[in-house]
């Protein structure tokens, strides 16, 4: 039996590039929203709660403080999977201190 060959992949284009905006995964964003709710509910790291409620104070609904601190697990996901980097609680947590600034694509490679 002959084994198709599979497409060859390359890097994602940049977002500049796209003539629509990529849609998100619902069941990918399920999953990401579980962890943050998961991080909330344990108080596990205790930053992402002093995180949220620090948002919701400041103004932001639950909804979006959510969406905030989920961004931070994405990029920590991201940095884990793709790069081969260990977890590293430091920057997650520094990330959440800074929020709700989002990095540029100038700190992208931190």
């Amino acid at each position: 039996m002959m084994r198709k060959r599979r497409p060859q992949r390359h890097a994602i284009a940049a977002y500049a590039q796209h003539r629509e905006t990529p849609q998100t995964n619902p069941h990918l964003a399920a999953a990401i929203l579980e962890i943050v709710d998961t991080q909330l509910r344990d108080d596990t790291p205790p930053e992402t709660r002093q995180t949220f409620d620090r948002l919701v104070t400041d103004g932001y609904t639950a909804e979006g403080a959510r969406q905030l601190l989920a961004h931070v697990v994405v990029r920590e996901i991201f940095s884990v999977m793709a790069r081969g980097e260990h977890y590293d609680q430091a920057r997650f947590v520094a990330a959440l201190h800074r929020l709700p600034r989002l990095p540029d694509a100038t700190e992208e490679t931190e």
